[in-house]
């Protein structure tokens, strides 16, 4: 008959008075990965937040210029009299957001004029339909189309200017 010897549990020896933690070595590792792993998340954490205000843009763009259709539509059905020359566009924003008066009633198309995501300011770049497509001066007949006066690239490529 053999004998199996019986597995015995090792643990660890710790002398009195001695702590457990982490070297120096150690902590100048973990430190060193840590910066690594962060450095690779800012420019990620950069792209997401551009890509955010260019969301943004867009959808204050398209408000506005729906609201400006809205103007134009109500116009040309005669809800209101506008100036010969404008084409039943709105002379500015701010017309979009005061309302005009239809039916004893005042009929408001915009709530605000949002502020411009790229510029911080609500000041956009105004097109009228006198205007030539290319130029970036507003004439001031009336408010056709909106755009950035931002002078930034976006992600695709395209200036925020043209959006």
């Amino acid at each position: 008959m053999k004998l199996v010897p019986s597995r015995i549990k090792r643990t660890a020896i710790t002398r009195p008075g001695s702590q457990s933690g982490l070297t120096l070595v150690e902590l100048i590792i973990v430190v060193a990965i840590v910066s690594i792993l962060a450095s690779a998340a800012i420019p990620l954490a950069r792209f997401q937040v551009k890509r955010e205000k260019e969301r943004e843009l867009r959808r204050d763009l398209w408000e506005m210029r729906d609201a400006i259709d809205r103007y134009k539509d109500a116009a040309d059905k005669g809800a209101f009299i506008t100036k010969a020359d404008s084409y039943n566009y709105p002379p500015d924003l701010e017309s979009l957001v005061n309302g005009v008066d239809v039916q004893s009633k005042k009929v408001k198309f915009l709530r605000r004029i949002p502020v411009d995501p790229m510029t911080g300011t609500a000041e956009w770049g105004l097109r009228s339909n006198q205007d030539d497509p290319d130029s970036d001066s507003f004439g001031g007949q009336n408010v056709f189309d909106v755009h950035s006066k931002s002078n930034g690239t976006a992600l695709d490529g395209t200036k925020y200017s043209t959006w």
